[in-house]
């Protein structure tokens, strides 16, 4: 599970921006943000690289929020609170991971100071 930079002392990695592609562009199975027309592979390893930090970053960040809405789907003060179980359904986790996203999720809005309970 991906720890918020804030936390871990780490700063956060701005992602590379992605540029949308054109939808003749993306019908190409080949195509991938034009990195195939790349032809400096001092050119191309940068460009790629870029593209797998931007992913990478995307991807925590994604994943934070899903750790955020399960925990507020499961919050206790919720009169239509869902069960672990019930996240799990929804998110296609298993139960086991949906209650350490749960509690992901609390610590993440703990931490944000967005609690109303403190």
């Amino acid at each position: 599970m991906a720890e918020p930079a804030e936390r871990s002392g780490q700063r956060r990695v701005r992602p590379a921006p992605l540029i949308f592609e054109p939808a003749e562009a993306t019908a190409d199975p080949e195509h991938f943000f034009d990195l195939e027309s790349i032809e400096d592979p001092r050119e191309l390893l940068s460009r790629a690289t870029e593209l797998t930090l931007a992913f990478r970053a995307a991807a925590d960040r994604a994943l934070e929020f899903q750790a955020i809405a399960a925990a507020q789907l499961a919050d206790p003060r919720r009169f239509d609170r869902l069960t672990p179980k019930a996240v799990a359904e929804r998110a296609e986790w298993t139960e086991d991971y949906a209650r350490k996203m749960i509690e992901f999720g609390e610590n993440l809005i703990r931490a944000s100071g967005q609690d109303p309970e403190e």
